[in-house]
This record gives C-alpha cells, sequence and structure tokens, in this order.
C-alpha cells in the first residue's frame, strides 16, 4: 500500500511539474502564431489521445518521467508552403526566445503558486529552541547554550527548525563566521553568537547542519511508552507489546524515550540488551536485540518501535500563515531565495564544496514525494515548489539538448545576426546528450547507493 501511495504521489507531482512546464511552451507558442502539433506528458505508447480544433493532439504517455510539445518547423519535416508562417524556424529570434524560456519562467511561476497556497492556508511548526549542546563543539565554543530560541541566522529570520536548516546549508562548504541570534525564553532581544567556520561540512556525503554544530532541538521528556510495532520487527519478536513501558535497560532506571532509550539502541546494533518492562501494573525483564542498519558509514540499531503520541508545550508551537495580499510577496521571495540557494549548491558542487552525492534521481524524488505527501498538504506543496524550481534552473543550464543551451544559441543569433552554424549546433548537442545522460546515471547510481545504505 505504502508503495502504491508513493508511486501515485510521484506521478502526481512529476505530472504537473511537466504539464506546467510544457504548457508554458505551448501558450507562449500559439500566441507567437507557431502551429503546435503534439502536446505529450510523458514518452512512451500513447495511453489516450486526443485533438483539438486547431489540429493539436494531445498525448497521455506510459512513461510520466518527461513530456514535450512539438511544433511545426522546416528542420524536422517539409512544411506545406501554406503553413509556413506558422513555423517554429520562421519566427523572429525573439519569439524564439519566448517560447524556449517560457517553459521554465512556468516552473518558477507555479512555484510562487504553491508558496501562496501554503504561506495562506498556514503551516504549524515548533519553535526552534535549543536543546542539548554538544561539549566542545562549534556551538558550545561561540557560548550557545540550552533554552535559547534561534532568532535569525547571518541576519535571516528564523521562525522554526526548517528555516534554521535551510539557512545553514547556504554556507556548507564555507570558511568564516556564522552569525546566529538568539534569545531566552520569554525574552525579546537577542543576542548575536558568531561560531566560527572552517571548510564546514565540505564535501560530506550526507550533511546535517543543525547537528554538525553540536546543536540539538529542544524536546520535551518523553515517557518510553511502546505507542507502535513494526511487523516482524525485533521489538515484536521479542515480545514487546503496545502500552509497554521500558523502566530499564541493562540494569539502568530509564525515564525519557528521546534521551535515554534511543541512544542505548542505536549503540548496541546486533548486542544483546535486558529491558525492564512495566505491563499492566506489573514489572518484569525480557531480551531484545537490536537490528543493524547503515547509518552515514556506521552500524545503528533499531528495533522496529515507536513512542507513544506525545504533545507539546502550547508556547513551543508556531502558527504561520499570511492574509492572501500579503502571501504573495512572501510567495515570491520564497521562489527567489530558493532559486539562489540551488544556484550556489550547484556552484559549490562544481567547485567541490558540496559534495556531488548530494545528486539525486527519480528513486529519491519518488520517496521524498510520498513522504511529503503523507505528511501532509503543505508539506507536499512545498516538495512540489522546491522540485519545480530545480526543474526551472536545470532547464536553464547552458547545456545544449536543454532549454538553456537552445538559448544561448538564440542569444549569440541574437547578437551576430545570424544562426550558429548547424555543425556547431550538432557537435553541441552531442555533447549536452552525453553529459545529461552521464548525470542522470550519477544521479541513479546515488538513490541506488542510499536505499543500500
Amino acid at each position: 500500500m505504502d508503495l502504491l501511495f508513493t508511486l501515485l504521489a510521484t506521478v502526481v507531482a512529476l505530472g504537473l511539474l511537466v504539464t506546467i512546464h510544457e504548457y508554458g511552451h505551448f501558450w507562449v507558442a500559439r500566441r507567437c502564431g507557431v502551429k503546435v502539433l503534439r502536446f505529450s506528458i510523458g514518452f512512451g505508447s500513447a495511453l489516450y489521445r486526443w485533438h483539438d480544433k486547431r489540429g493539436t493532439e494531445y498525448v497521455i504517455a506510459a512513461i510520466p518521467l518527461g513530456g514535450y510539445v512539438k511544433m511545426l518547423d522546416e528542420r524536422e519535416g517539409n512544411v506545406a508552403a501554406d503553413e509556413l508562417d506558422q513555423a517554429f524556424n520562421r519566427k523572429d529570434v525573439k519569439q524564439r526566445i519566448a517560447i524556449v524560456a517560457a517553459g521554465p519562467i512556468a516552473n518558477f511561476l507555479l512555484a510562487i503558486v504553491a508558496f501562496w497556497i501554503v504561506a495562506v492556508v498556514g503551516v504549524t511548526t515548533l519553535a526552534p529552541v535549543i536543546g542539548p549542546v554538544a561539549d566542545d563543539s562549534i556551538a558550545a565554543r561561540a557560548g550557545l547554550q540550552p533554552g535559547l530560541e534561534i532568532t535569525h541566522v547571518d541576519g535571516r529570520v528564523t521562525r522554526s527548525w526548517h528555516e534554521v536548516n535551510l539557512q545553514l546549508i547556504r554556507r556548507l562548504g564555507e570558511t568564516g563566521e556564522l552569525a546566529i541570534s538568539a534569545r531566552p525564553e520569554g525574552g525579546s532581544s537577542s543576542r548575536t553568537y558568531n561560531l566560527q567556520l572552517d571548510s564546514w561540512l565540505r564535501g560530506a556525503d550526507q550533511p546535517d547542519p543543525i547537528a554538525s554544530l553540536g546543536l540539538g532541538p529542544w524536546q520535551p521528556v518523553v515517557d518510553p511508552v511502546i505507542g507502535q510495532l513494526s511487523a516482524e520487527g525485533a521489538a515484536e519478536r521479542a515480545g514487546l507489546q503496545e502500552g509497554d513501558r521500558i523502566v530499564a535497560i541493562n540494569g539502568e532506571s530509564v525515564s525519557d524515550w528521546v534521551a535515554d532509550v534511543v541512544p542505548a539502541i542505536q549503540a548496541s546494533a546486533n548486542q544483546s540488551l535486558v529491558l525492564g518492562i512495566e505491563r499492566e501494573g506489573r514489572q518484569f525483564s525480557l531480551e531484545l536485540t537490536p537490528d543493524a542498519r547503515e547509518v552515514n558509514g556506521d552500524q545503528q540499531g533499531f528495533i522496529g518501535a515507536g513512542v507513544a503520541a506525545f504533545e507539546w508545550p502550547e508556547h513551543m508551537i508556531r502558527s504561520i500563515s499570511y492574509n492572501p495580499f500579503v502571501a504573495v510577496p512572501v510567495a515570491m521571495r520564497q521562489t527567489w531565495d530558493m532559486s539562489v540557494l540551488t544556484l550556489d549548491s550547484i556552484r559549490k558542487m562544481f567547485i567541490g564544496l558540496v559534495s556531488a552525492k548530494n545528486l539525486s534521481g527519480p528513486i529519491t524524488i519518488a520517496k521524498v514525494a510520498g513522504d511529503s505527501a503523507k505528511s501532509g498538504l503543505e508539506t507536499f506543496l512545498s516538495f512540489i515548489a522546491y522540485l519545480s524550481i530545480s526543474l526551472g534552473i536545470l532547464n536553464l543550464l547552458p547545456i545544449p539538448v536543454l532549454d538553456g543551451g537552445h538559448l544561448v544559441y538564440y542569444f549569440a543569433e541574437w547578437i551576430r545576426g545570424k544562426p550558429v552554424p548547424e555543425q556547431i549546433q550538432i557537435w553541441g548537442f552531442q555533447i549536452g546528450l552525453t553529459l545529461i545522460l552521464g548525470l542522470m546515471a550519477f544521479a541513479i547510481f546515488n538513490d541506488i547507493s542510499r536505499l543500500g545504505g
């Protein structure tokens, strides 16, 4: 069932992104007087097709990993004399630039709309209050302490851990000062703490910016009561039941799921533990051996059990929403910020500050699509916005085969007053196709590596 849900979420996300992207090309092409022969969502065999009054064929194909708009063009076949004025190649260079650029622009507009909906509907999140601070960590050396609420990172407002994480990602691989402003609980004024970075997380495969600073989010004391069990997991095999309270591990009393139980289990992969259990007023012991899985190259124990539901203090919860008019500039600013962050990440990846292993392919996209859809509409819409921005930027890269490569040729034509020689365009296409296929293969390899981990 989970697999079916993930596939459905992936098809919805990719289908929407591709449809909007191709519709951008389609809409501008028609307004420039270009005849559109086919509008296809997906590749391969057609599952469903129909035609409109202008003769355009619409296709929904079997492989939902892309799409295309096929226009009348003398370079791709014979064109009747009475339709020459509707051929793409006969349009002036400014119109061709507009048609090609319209696809990525449509993706940015989709991101703005998605962020706008999220801003109006609102999100409920947790205040970025610091919990444990690791000894001799970057954060500890700067003076950050448990209980402080982070209000700004490098001068940017942060109202949630998600926003803190996004601002920290901007500094990956860098050397210099990181300014974090924080205030005590109930305080109105913030103090700025300067954290010293030195090639921070440079080349890390799966960077965790918050943890690498030595920070942990504040959490309430969570009673170590079993709330859910995975079928055939280590906990179920050992005889644990929902409602059981863990009162001791290897003779040591425990009272907090997060602080006591989780670390003990994670540190005991394939090692026997003796748990003290309280069930329906009686206490007894049972033996449990956590299963092992690899996390960032280390063996980590897990038992296939989740804690019972618990409530967060009301003062730790933040509700963020805007009226429809204020939400417009908010959504535009988010789209701009994410676009800049994406471009900067590509730059850092190119020069080695960020590991190329962070490049993701369709498998990771599918997993994130499924997880975000399960988390709710706001999370799923935010994921669509992020993915749409990535698709828009990817297509604008100056690589032949992509929209950005075509734009390079057309701008060169505009400046030179004549088209780029056909042979150069052919060479560029071959190089671009090889590069894109190589990047796709590498991204899929990364996906498979993560699944193996």
